[in-house]
């Protein structure tokens, strides 16, 4: 009589079963092209972009991140200085950001085209060859590129 084992059969052909572990990180509204993101995460309080034109700081909960060329379109409300960038909190929408200054670090480590940054709680971003793509976990977030960006 031949025995019935794990992924067998009676006739003593064998089936090998592989188990992949996946970790997954999900987000309430994904980037658009956001496709095949690599698992590695940046794990730093600031980051630029290969472009050399955006850099971001997290500190406290908030993100900034702002652009040298500009955020286009400007928002129509008054800023008596510059429209540097958007920011972004862990809960609520992104908004952009009138200073006088600049997170931009040139010596922050470079977020690779394809890679994430994660601030380890709620927000996510997505270094992408059309731009920079972040979003909190209740799906507010911006897109920022020197072609255009927009808050949601």
């Amino acid at each position: 009589m031949a025995m019935t084992a794990c992924g067998g059969t009676k006739n003593g052909q064998t089936s090998v079963v592989t188990v992949t572990n996946i970790e997954t990180v999900t987000s309430a509204q994904p980037p658009p092209a956001a496709t095949e993101v690599t698992k590695t995460a940046l794990r730093s309080s600031r980051f630029r972009m290969p472009s050399k034109n955006v850099g971001c700081i997290y500190s406290a909960g908030v993100l900034r991140c702002d652009i040298l060329s500009g955020l286009v379109p400007e928002p129509t409300t008054s800023c008596e200085l510059d429209w540097t960038g958007f920011v972004l909190e862990e809960k609520g929408a992104a908004r952009a950001e009138c200073a006088g200054d600049t997170v931009y670090d040139e010596g922050a480590p470079i977020l690779a085209y394809g890679t994430v940054w994660w601030s380890g709680k709620s927000i996510l971003c997505h270094s992408l060859t059309i731009g920079l793509q972040c979003v909190n976990n209740a799906g507010h977030g911006f897109s920022l590129a020197r072609g255009g960006s927009r808050a949601y």
